[in-house]
């Protein structure tokens, strides 16, 4: 009887055991984890919780891995969840070989990259709170991993089979930050993602989706590493907000133009995942989804996270939907309440909930997920197809045809008078105005070379170093060579085309030529999405030839990133000092070092010649007392500085340099473009102390500073009060903000704080301004006049209206006195970002008080890359000035001369005018 009492008990312990193994192990639910879901209003999930609950459902189930891929500017783990069916985890490291293999394109037939998009898995990357306020992408994706873990229904199942999911929180820093401050409030009708006391990036705020092929920020380097040289995604999805007025959100296709350095194939794509988009938006009975028009988003810009994929053969996904955790409103607006096939079906104006967003967003990862199953083959192949569209273009003679090509057709068809021939359909003009196209000489490079000695290749190996983050092919020459008539020496850095990201490397090499987009004759440019023309090689200043036949040299890959190759100390047993070249922008961290051990240097006033060698005004020398072997040698070989020891001081004029107190622009919730010049001085060593308003208006500025730098935003033209359409970027009374950021409120003002700056200039500072801050030369009252301006039929001036002068985002040339120390280390001609900045004129009376022109536009022809609408106005216009105000000096800047970090060949004028405000001039006898 005992004995079958335990034999019963025994085989009910193996039956609920069996069971129990099973059975699905429980996922567990936002809900349990954070004691609301995702998207209940109110609420919000900071990075930390986010990360836990990641760890959790890694361990529950067996369809996600976390990956660890790289570190914030803040110190934080970015993690990435690999989500996909646990069969295909098994063979995960198979799977993205493949997904590697097919987006290069190499050593592969067309039949063996069709077997393997057959064997293949989809690869999809989808990320959220790049934009950290923009709270809905990091929340949805959120509810996305609990989503992809958990569903067991038939469309999930074979999402998992046929797709491999990579889900990233973009900005984990700003997510800590935002969520954080939300939730700070116990009263949840008060919480509000509004008023941060600071960017959601260290440095670079919302620019953090401006980075993406110059990648200077860390979490930019983990990203464009997983994405362009691991896992290579087919598709690549970033979530934004907010949607336009009047509807839920925004989702592809976009508005024209887009780039044609591009594959087509790209274009196709990014419409088929949009259709997906919007055909289950409208099955699944949710309104208020708009495209193309409805919106400014384009494809033509490279530099955002979904954008720079364009130029990887990759289809980039954006959408921008409204909704916050504190509910918000649809207004009615009667034009967007008609159907038309940009807005298939509009949405009536209502309250908002947050849950509501969540799930638009939500249908919208599935509609990728789902187009990204159904034609997983598809999208396999295609990334090969167009990596090797690439590479046979970049193995031939190619043309890439521009806008400015079919003008100049179009312009000699109406020179000669040439009338259409045929009839009907079949008209049209002789097909010698077609071969106008193929000049042979206007082909595209079969690649591009640096040489190493040009002025300042450390920049240049910066230059390609970010090629290199964006998956790019970079060689090194291992000696000296001959092509097309010129010899380079070793080291010189050499980049064929005939690569898969070939799209990537013409748009950093080629200017772009953006199209007259204006659609009624006579009237105004359309506005474009952020900038019309970028061309990086420009902005650095990099020295590089295009080299238009097949060509080939002693040539090695380099394998990670290029490093400099080390500079050398020149020695001389009787050596009285060392000369540095000007012309490196790295020689700024020698003299910060220098500098900072208390030790003397100076800048050469003129030209001279020393020991036989003709040195340029600018050269930098250090005396042998200043510097030791051993600190030169660090710099020789870390940084790669070269130091020329003389056995004879240097005579004439010199400027003599001092350690500088410098002063930073910032204020409340931070300034993008202060954070961008914080982290290039970091970089190049500079000690620098943030000042914000409430400080500078106490005066006594010279007892603190001896240098203040105003970047664009800083000092307004006038003191009249905002217009309502700009409460949002209001500032919060002080009782709203924590009271550690109260010394922080406040704005410059004309009526209170240019007077102490002023007086400031008056005993001997130096101010450096930037872009729109160059007003302060207005209200100084210097002899300076806006070259932008017309006099109208009442004789009044006024500004050029947009429909004769439109100069956004683009990269322009001026001339440069590079005799002026400000301008030192600067070749006479210099491009210039230059985005809706001003423009002076010089007034007679300018050099009688000692305002000086250092750089101007030297004609009516100065776009080098983008768009510049009414070019002619430029002309003579005067874009650095140096002005004497009291014992001290003003330096104005109008050129974004460190837009978003990328302008390296317009630093030195930062740079210079840091330490020459407050040089002494000395004479070596």
């Amino acid at each position: 009887m005992f004995k079958n009492k335990v034999l019963s008990l025994i085989w009910a312990l193996f039956i609920l055991s069996f069971f129990a193994l099973s059975a699905p192990a429980k996922i567990t639910t936002p809900i349990e984890e954070f004691g609301f879901n995702i998207g209940d209003d109110y609420h919000l999930v900071n990075y930390s919780q986010l990360v836990r609950y990641w760890k959790k459902l890694e361990l529950e189930s067996d369809r996600i891995k976390l990956e660890e891929i790289g570190q914030t500017a803040e110190g934080r783990t970015m993690i990435m969840a690999v989500i996909t069916s646990p069969e295909n985890h098994k063979r995960l490291k198979h799977y993205k070989e493949i997904s590697k293999r097919l987006a290069l394109a190499q050593g592969l037939t067309d039949d063996q990259a069709r077997q393997m998009a057959a064997e293949g898995k989809a690869v999809v990357w989808i990320d959220g709170g790049l934009h950290a306020t923009e709270v809905l992408g990091s929340q949805q994706l959120v509810e996305l991993v609990f989503q992809m873990a958990s569903l067991n229904d038939p469309e999930t199942l074979r999402i998992l089979n046929d797709v491999i999911l990579l889900a990233v929180c973009s900005n984990p820093d700003g997510l800590e930050l935002v969520a954080n401050w939300y939730m700070r409030q116990p009263d949840p009708k008060k919480r509000t993602t509004r008023d941060l006391p600071r960017l959601y990036h260290k440095y670079i705020g919302h620019d953090n989706n401006r980075d993406f092929y110059m990648v200077t920020q860390p979490e930019t380097e983990a990203i464009n590493r997983v994405l362009y040289r691991e896992w290579f995604p087919q598709i690549i999805y970033n979530h934004h907000q907010t949607g336009p007025a009047g509807c839920v959100l925004f989702a592809p296709p976009f508005r024209a133009p887009f780039n044609y350095n591009f594959d087509p194939l790209v274009v196709m794509e990014v419409e088929l995942v949009g259709a997906a988009m919007h055909k289950r938006f409208l099955a699944e009975g949710k309104p208020g989804a708009t495209m193309r028009s409805g919106a400014s988003y384009s494809i033509w810009w490279n530099g955002g996270l979904r954008t720079t994929a364009y130029f990887h053969n990759m289809v980039g996904i954006l959408t921008e939907t409204i909704g916050n955790p504190t509910p918000v409103k649809i207004p009615f607006l009667p034009n967007k309440q008609l159907p038309h096939n940009d807005l298939p079906l509009p949405v009536a104006p209502q309250e908002w909930p947050f849950r509501k967003s969540v799930e638009y967003s939500i249908t919208a990862d599935r509609a990728v997920l789902d187009v990204a199953s159904k034609h997983r083959q598809d999208f396999l192949f295609n990334i090969y197809r167009m990596g090797r569209n690439s590479i046979r273009r970049g193995s031939s003679d190619h043309w890439t045809i521009h806008p400015d090509q079919i003008a100049d057709v179009e312009s000699q068809i109406k020179k000669d008078k040439v009338k259409p021939q045929g009839f009907g359909r079949s008209r049209g003009y002789p097909f010698k105005y077609y071969q106008m196209l193929f000049d042979p000489a206007q082909r595209d490079p079969r690649g591009y070379i640096l040489p190493s000695d040009q002025p300042d290749f450390l920049t240049a190996t910066k230059f390609v170093n970010a090629l290199i983050k964006n998956g790019i092919v970079v060689q090194r020459a291992t000696q000296a060579f001959e092509m097309a008539g010129r010899r380079y020496p070793p080291g010189s850095y050499v980049i064929k085309t005939a690569q898969a990201f070939r799209p990537h490397i013409l748009d950093m090499f080629e200017p772009q030529d953006y199209p007259d987009d204006i659609p009624c004759p006579g009237g105004p440019p359309t506005p474009l999405y952020d900038s019309a023309g970028w061309t990086l090689a420009y902005q650095m200043g990099i020295k590089f030839d295009r080299i238009l036949d097949d060509f080939d040299g002693p040539f090695e890959k380099i394998e990670g990133l290029a490093k400099a190759p080390a500079g050398q100390v020149a020695l001389n047993k009787e050596a009285k000092g060392f000369l540095l070249s000007h012309q490196l922008n790295d020689a700024f961290i020698a003299i910060n070092r220098i500098l900072k051990q208390g030790k003397k240097l100076y800048w050469l006033k003129h030209k001279v010649e020393i020991e036989g060698k003709i040195y340029p005004a600018g050269t930098i020398y250090i005396p042998s007392s200043s510097c030791s072997l051993a600190g030169l040698e660090e710099m020789t070989n870390n940084i790669g500085l070269s130091f020329k020891a003389v056995s004879q001081e240097p005579k004439g004029e010199a400027l003599w340099l001092k350690p500088m107190r410098i002063g930073l622009w910032d204020q409340y919730g931070g300034s993008i473009a202060s954070g961008w010049v914080r982290w290039l001085l970091e970089k190049f060593e500079f000690p620098y102390q943030v000042v914000y308003p409430p400080e500078l208006d106490k005066g006594q500025l010279s007892a603190k500073f001896d240098v203040l730098i105003f970047v664009s935003g800083a000092i307004p033209r006038s003191d009249r009060q905002q217009p309502e359409r700009y409460r949002f970027f209001r500032q919060p009374k002080p009782e709203e903000v924590p009271a550690e950021y109260r010394n922080r409120l406040g704005r410059v003002t004309v009526a209170k704080t240019v007077p102490q700056l002023k007086k400031f200039l008056e005993e001997g500072g130096t101010i450096v301004t930037i872009g729109s801050s160059t007003c302060l030369a207005y209200h100084l009252g210097l002899p300076l006049a806006d070259a932008l301006m017309e006099r109208g039929q009442d004789g009044r001036e006024k500004p050029l209206s947009r429909e004769k002068y439109y100069a956004p985002g683009s990269v322009l040339q001026i001339k440069v006195n590079n005799s002026n120390p400000v301008a030192y280390g600067l070749p006479s001609e210099v491009d210039v970002f230059f985005r809706y900045n001003p423009v002076f004129h010089l007034l007679p009376e300018a050099s009688l008080q000692g305002v000086k022109a250092v750089a101007w536009f030297g004609s009516d022809h100065i776009l080098r890359s983008g768009w510049v609408w009414g070019e002619q106005y430029l002309k003579e216009g005067v874009v650095a000035v140096e002005a004497e105000v009291g014992k001290g000096k003003l330096f104005l800047f109008t050129p974004e001369i460190t837009f978003r970090a990328q302008p390296h060949g317009t630093f030195k004028f930062l740079l210079n005018s840091l330490y020459y405000g407050r040089a002494e001039l000395v004479w070596f006898k």
